[in-house]
C-alpha cells in the first residue's frame, strides 16, 4: 500500500497526516512504529488520521496514533495542524472550523496572524474522566516512587495529564520520573506527564514526557492541562504564556465548566509518499 502524508509540526511536537476514508486503511500498530522510527522511517510523535465528517455540520473525523502504535484520545498541537490542513485545501481560512474526535468536537479559528486556535473541551478533575484510581477528587494526589513520593494535580483534557510543579524545568527529572508515573499502576490506560516552572501569574516553563511517545518539544493539551491545574489550584492567571522546549503556546482558561483554548503555530514542513 502507497500512502500519502503531509508532514506537519507544532512547535516542533511533529505529525504525518493522512487520509482514511475506511478504518481498514489505517496502518496497523507495527507499521506505524516503523514509519515513526527516525533512523529508518519518516520520523513523528503522532499520526492524524483524517476521515469523512461522521456528524452534521462537522468538517472532518480525526484519530491520533502515538509512535508506539497506540490510539489515544486527543492531540492539541495535532489538532492546531488539522485546522490548517482542512482550512487551506478548502481555501476558506476565514472561518470557524468544527473538527470531530474520539474525545468530542474540537472547535478551530484561523488567525491573521498565523496561527490556530483551539477550543479543547472544558478541563474535567474528575480522576474517573483520566482514568486514575483515587477514592475521591482531591487538589493534589500523591504516587511513591523508587526515589521518593511525587505529588501532581490530574486532569482530563480528553486524554490524561499528572501535572507536576518542580522549581526548575531545566533540573526535573522528566525522563525517569516521567516514564515511571506515565506507567504506574493507578492510570491504567497511562498518562502523559507535565514538569511545571510557574515563572509568574501569566507565564510558565513546561516539559511534557508524552504517553507512548517520551519527551516531546511541545504539547498542546500538556499546556492546556498545566493551565488548568495551576490555574484552579493556584496563582495563574485566565491567559499564560507556556514556553516549551520548542517554544512559546498561550492557553486561556476563565474557570470551571468554561472550554480552555490553546493557541499556537502550525506549520507544513513537506509532503511525501510511503510504501508500507
Amino acid at each position: 500500500m502507497r500512502l500519502a502524508f503531509t508532514k506537519m509540526h507544532g512547535l516542533g511536537n511533529d505529525f504525518i497526516v493522512f487520509d482514511a476514508e475506511r478504518p481498514e486503511q489505517v496502518p496497523s500498530p507495527e507499521a506505524l512504529r516503523r514509519l515513526a522510527d527516525r533512523r529508518t522511517g519518516i520520523g513523528f510523535d503522532q499520526a492524524l488520521v483524517l476521515s469523512p465528517p461522521r456528524r452534521d455540520g462537522t468538517d472532518v473525523y480525526y484519530r491520533i496514533f502515538n509512535a508506539d502504535g497506540t490510539e489515544v484520545e486527543q492531540c492539541g498541537n495535532g489538532a492546531r495542524c488539522i485546522a490548517r490542513l482542512v482550512a487551506t485545501r478548502a481555501a476558506r481560512q476565514d472561518r470557524p472550523l468544527a473538527m470531530d474526535s474520539p474525545a468530542g468536537i474540537v472547535k478551530a479559528q484561523l488567525r491573521r496572524d498565523g496561527r490556530v486556535s483551539v477550543a479543547m473541551g472544558v478541563p474535567d478533575f474528575d480522576p474517573r474522566s483520566l482514568p486514575f484510581e483515587a477514592e475521591r477528587e482531591a487538589p493534589t494526589y500523591r504516587i511513591d516512587l523508587p526515589g521518593g513520593p511525587v505529588e501532581f494535580g490530574a486532569v482530563s483534557i480528553g486524554n490524561p495529564h499528572a501535572v507536576i510543579r518542580v522549581r526548575s524545568v531545566q533540573d526535573a527529572p522528566v525522563d525517569s520520573v516521567g516514564a515511571a508515573i506515565e506507567n504506574h499502576p493507578r492510570f491504567p490506560r497511562r498518562v502523559n506527564v507535565g514538569f511545571l516552572e510557574i515563572v509568574a501569574p501569566d507565564h510558565v516553563r513546561l516539559r511534557v514526557f508524552e504517553r507512548g511517545v517520551g519527551e516531546t518539544q511541545a504539547c498542546g493539551t500538556g499546556a492546556c492541562a498545566a493551565v488548568a491545574v495551576g490555574r484552579r489550584h493556584g496563582p495563574l492567571a485566565e491567559e499564560v504564556r507556556v514556553d516549551l522546549p520548542g517554544g512559546r503556546l498561550i492557553v486561556q482558561w476563565p474557570g470551571p465548566g468554561e472550554p480552555i483554548w490553546l493557541t499556537g503555530p502550525a506549520e507544513t514542513a513537506f509532503e511525501g509518499q510511503v510504501d508500507i
